[in-house]
């Protein structure tokens, strides 16, 4: 269980609010680079930590990320004219860059000195990955920006996208972390005893803490003489990656691929869920058939969408579509799509789940773990320090594995070569 007084301090992500200045202290993903496909397009609404914001891409191609409403009369910037490397406001034509000066005050006598003065707030982007990332903190702490292998990966060889999840943040994260949960709630074959999962349901978990956040090891017995064994990667604040080792039938067979999420909370109760994959074999593009029919199986192909936006069909006024036919003779749930499950089970914990509630068991390690790596974070943003993870250069070389070792071997040395970014 979790002290309410701590669950308060994690969830609440407001300006102000002791887990906001921590967010805030990194950089975090602010929309999708596709959502602002030309220069002087339509701007896009943009919402993230309890902010308003406006996202355009100027003439130069750079995006800004400015106030939803002008500092003049407060109107909204989203009908702006995007134009000559600025977002003029419809109203009465102030025009601001993507640093946040004005640029233009047509509704004032020409050389006003209020020209000077007006600003409108703007947050400093970076672009990569296929991601338009945005840092919300104190200028005197803006660290570098990310770099993870998978933004280096080539487009050839990575997707991303992007899903709207009706809930706090820190549940949907929680969900991420826990690996014992793929057992049960993930299990689409009840007749298929051979799956990694179904052998073992009791995975020995291990946690160690790195200047990042932790690598987490999952430990499975596949045999009397195999075990597989799953490196993740914690990145904090709410960032988790994971390899692609696939079985079917007991035949383990690798991917070349790495998959993972980032959870960004648009507010108190609705999180931005950033989907992304890359190969890591230079030989082995993936293919966008191949990264769609796995959007499918997910249950977030382009079909699983409410036309125009990033929410599901499947939610909790159609109960995901929830098929107890199928609970009783085919998957666990009855609910399609792994990404469709996780939502199911997460958002109907209720918005912001009461963690004093809680009886947690052996399974929950990694959880614990990361709630006290996040309050410890907290304390040291309180204090003035640099949180961990803030870094970039403490997590751009991982890179997370998973395969099958004979119980003898120590997957450490095994995996060694393999637990280091190529890209």
């Amino acid at each position: 269980m979790l002290r309410a007084e701590d669950n308060e301090r994690l969830v609440r992500v407001g300006p102000g609010t002791p887990g906001g200045e921590l967010l805030r202290r990194y950089w975090t993903p602010a929309l999708l680079s596709s959502e602002l496909p030309e220069r002087d397009g339509a701007p896009v609404r943009v919402r993230l930590l309890c902010e308003d914001l406006i996202a355009f891409r100027d003439s130069t191609g750079a995006v800004g990320l400015v106030d939803a409403h002008c500092p003049h009369r407060r109107a909204p910037m989203f009908f702006g004219r995007n134009e000559d490397c600025g977002l003029r406001c419809v109203y009465h034509g102030w025009k601001f860059d993507r640093h946040g000066a004005c640029v233009d005050m047509p509704s004032e006598p020409a050389g006003t000195p209020l020209q000077a003065k007006v600003k409108i707030k703007a947050y400093p982007t970076y672009e990569a990955g296929g991601i338009v990332w945005t840092y919300m903190g104190p200028e005197a702490q803006r660290p570098a920006p990310p770099d993870y292998e998978w933004m280096r990966a080539p487009e050839t060889h990575r997707f991303v996208s992007r899903t709207i999840e009706d809930c706090n943040y820190l549940q949907a994260l929680e969900g991420g972390l826990d690996t014992a949960h793929s057992s049960f709630a993930h299990n689409n074959d009840l007749g298929n005893k051979n799956l990694v999962r179904t052998r073992d349901t009791a995975p020995t978990l291990e946690v160690e803490q790195t200047d990042y956040g932790y690598s987490y090891i999952s430990t499975r017995r596949v045999s009397e003489s195999r075990h597989y064994v799953r490196v993740y990667h914690y990145v904090m604040p709410a960032q988790q990656m994971r390899g692609a080792i696939s079985a079917l039938d007991g035949n383990l067979r690798e991917i070349p691929e790495i998959d993972g999420h980032i959870w960004v909370p648009i507010d108190d109760e609705t999180t931005n869920v950033y989907n992304w994959g890359y190969a890591y074999d230079t030989g082995y593009p993936i293919d966008p058939a191949h990264a769609l029919e796995r959007e499918v199986y997910a249950g977030r192909g382009p079909q699983h969408f409410i036309p125009g936006t990033f929410r599901l069909k499947a939610n909790l006024s159609n109960d995901y579509f929830i098929d107890r036919g199928v609970q009783k003779t085919r998957t666990f749930t009855g609910i399609p799509g792994v990404n469709t499950q996780d939502f199911a089970l997460q958002e109907g914990m209720g918005k912001i789940v009461d963690r004093s509630q809680e009886f947690l068991g052996t399974s929950d390690k990694a959880i614990v773990a990361m709630r006290r790596l996040m309050l410890e974070a907290i304390r040291d943003v309180e204090q003035g320090l640099s949180p961990r993870g803030s870094d970039p250069s403490h997590s751009s070389h991982i890179r997370p594995y998973d395969n099958v070792v004979d119980h003898h071997h120590d997957w450490r040395k095994s995996f060694a070569p393999e637990l280091k970014a190529k890209w």
